[in-house]
């Protein structure tokens, strides 16, 4: 049996879009494959981060305790307030693209330029907040002490709240002191030592009869499990090994050493589209205001590069979703 070509057109060709498919010019066609592979990337971590999630459920740092900062309100608890203000405003800045576009398509050059003026504020607010959330995660509060098998200790009082392990140590003299640069001795590469010492931490533990230990195990209610004082203490001395504060790439001090990983990776990654999209807007804003888009008859570039930010404000949906709210 023979196969049957339908063939349309004058000229006998099978494609009868043309140069625009879908009514979509090529410009419009190809940022639209770009963010299908992007999508596909950002799923791909999202995946992965899923899966370290569930291999460390019984042990994985609570959100709500790690992102409890809120700026010129030190000691609040605030757990996700400006995590949630950092969003609404990114979707606002979508919101305001969309305003842009519209005033495009409307050939309105001046209020164009206002709402990419205010997509443009918008994206550089959300970039500072990321940046101020960057300083907060990396710096830490309360510090930790690591165990021999990787797993970190926290300190509580008897009411169950955090206590800082600079509030705990004792201080004492040590190597940190007698090798400082008073003795002549100076280092130029190696780590920062913390500022206070596990043997500091135990001496102040042992002089205070209120204080337990939080590990990062997880009881039946979601909550980190506590320790009676007996065994805070034989946990301490016996498996005690150093102090973590804040968090790198190696260890961190609100648990599996994977949630600072995939913090720093997944967020980051997120937050260089963000800044490329502002670049790329700041571009677009100076260009609507030199009538560039006026002479060319259309602001399709506007239209273009906000299908971009619409994407990075959808993948940032997701993340907060994902990495902070469940």
């Amino acid at each position: 049996m023979e196969a049957t070509v339908i063939r349309t057109g004058t000229e006998g060709r099978t494609w009868g879009g043309g140069n625009e498919p879908l009514k979509a010019s090529y410009g419009k066609m190809m940022m639209w494959f770009f963010i299908v592979s992007d999508a596909l990337t950002f799923s791909g971590f999202l995946a992965a981060y899923g899966f370290s999630r569930f291999k460390f459920l019984d042990s994985w740092p609570i959100a709500d305790e790690v992102f409890n900062h809120f700026p010129f309100l030190h000691g609040v608890d605030a757990p996700m307030y400006y995590v949630a203000l950092m969003t609404f405003i990114l979707i606002f800045s979508s919101v305001t693209m969309v305003l842009a576009v519209d005033a495009g398509h409307q050939m309105k050059k001046g209020k164009v330029t206002f709402y990419m003026g205010l997509t443009i504020i918008g994206g550089l607010i959300f970039l500072g907040s990321q940046a101020w959330e960057w300083k907060n995660f990396i710096q830490g509060e309360y510090g930790a002490v690591t165990t021999t098998g990787g797993n970190i200790l926290q300190f509580v009082n008897a009411d169950g709240k955090r206590v800082s392990i600079g509030d705990i140590a004792v201080p004492m003299a040590s190597e940190r002191d007698v090798t400082g640069n008073n003795s002549g001795i100076w280092f130029s590469e190696g780590e920062s030592l913390p500022s206070v010492s596990l043997e500091e931490v135990k001496a102040g533990f042992l002089a205070n009869n209120n204080l337990l230990i939080r590990t990062q195990q997880l009881d039946e209610n979601g909550h980190k499990t506590i320790l009676s004082r007996e065994e805070s203490i034989q946990k301490l001395n016996v498996e005690g090994k150093g102090i973590v504060e804040g968090a790198n790439l190696s260890q961190n001090e609100y648990g599996v050493p994977l949630f600072a990983d995939f913090f720093f990776f997944i967020t980051g990654f997120h937050g260089f589209h963000v800044l490329s999209g502002v670049l790329i807007n700041i571009l677009i804003f100076f260009n609507i205001i030199l009538g560039t888009y006026e002479r060319r008859g259309n602001y399709e570039m506007v239209e273009k590069v906000g299908l971009y930010w619409h994407f990075v404000d959808l993948v940032w949906v997701f993340v907060f979703t994902f990495f902070y709210l469940v």
